[in-house]
């Protein structure tokens, strides 16, 4: 049990999310939305249950993961994933959802404040200069301004937003640098997945926060940059793939999921050409790869349980 498992969470329920918006905007099936939410609550709740016994069970394994330099930041998945959770439980288990939402929010903010203040004590080698070290700051501050703003705490949302975007801005130079000058190897390239994500979960928190007409260009502004960022991965999707599929896969369901929600929300606030044409391929597009990653997951485990035998899918 990994802490980076937690990030099907986020796939699986921003994907929900975005089916959702589909259901408001073009008359979408909605239950295909809350099956997929309803899914994403399940699987943090046997992925939490699994993580507390791994604690008691081989915590000596438990603290490795968190301590691990390189890795370690993939802990923050944990509280982001139950902002991910109490949104996708929000319309069916209203009270339950906002306890989980205040857990998300004092973890988010409690391990951001203990990753970061590891960060600035220094010793840290190029190699475990990776983009995971958004997670703590960014992605998990992101995630918690639009589940505030989802929840009615706007004032809330604009705190986390600021420490989200600021860290984001802080960020990307460093991890930038790493890229120009040092090879990521094949075991960490998934975490490219992680880059896609943060300007496209700005722009879907922004718009949580606020329904101002002036919030629009920004929120299109971001956009536009996680599209970028989503060309530059399509680009180096053969080198990307030097990579053996694994857990890390769902690194790249973040971003992905992300991505076509913006599109969707700024349809849903009147945007035009291009992000009108834009929205409906990106969520075909993610809906195709999250369910092959879906699916190969599903396989590998089938065939670890010895159920299935014979080559995944889609090789």
């Amino acid at each position: 049990m990994r802490p980076m498992l937690f990030g099907m969470v986020l796939g699986i329920g921003g994907l929900g999310n975005g089916w959702r918006v589909a259901a408001r905007l073009w008359g979408a099936p909605a239950f295909i939305g809350e099956t997929l939410a309803i899914a994403a609550a399940v699987i943090w709740l046997g992925l939490a249950i699994a993580y507390v016994r791994l604690w008691l069970t081989d915590p000596e394994a438990a603290l490795a993961d968190v301590m691990h330099p390189a890795q370690g930041m993939l802990a923050s998945l944990i509280p982001v994933s139950t902002l991910i959770a109490s949104l996708a439980l929000a319309p069916h288990l209203p009270n339950l959802a906002w306890l989980m939402f205040l857990a998300g929010l004092a973890g988010v903010l409690g391990f951001a404040v203990w990753g970061i203040g590891a960060l600035w004590q220094g010793g840290r080698v190029v190699e475990d200069t990776t983009p995971v070290l958004y997670m703590p700051t960014v992605g998990g501050s992101l995630v918690a301004a639009l589940a505030a703003g989802s929840f009615g705490q706007a004032d809330t949302g604009w705190l986390f937003f600021g420490l989200g975007l600021l860290s984001f801005l802080a960020m990307e130079p460093v991890i930038i640098k790493r890229l120009l000058l040092t090879t990521l190897p094949p075991g960490q390239r998934a975490t490219l997945g992680v880059h896609m994500a943060p300007a496209a979960v700005a722009s879907v928190a922004l718009m949580a926060l606020t329904d101002q007409p002036g919030s629009t260009p920004l929120a299109l502004m971001l956009f536009g940059y996680g599209c970028f960022q989503a060309l530059v991965l399509l680009r180096l999707a053969p080198w990307l793939r030097e990579q053996p599929f694994g857990q890390a896969a769902w690194a790249y369901t973040f971003g992905i999921s992300a991505l076509p929600l913006a599109a969707l929300r700024l349809v849903e606030r009147g945007a035009g050409a291009p992000v009108t044409a834009l929205a409906p391929l990106l969520f075909l597009a993610a809906n195709l790869i999250i369910g092959w990653i879906a699916l190969r997951t599903l396989w590998a485990l089938m065939a670890r349980l010895g159920t299935f035998r014979g080559p995944a899918p889609g090789r």
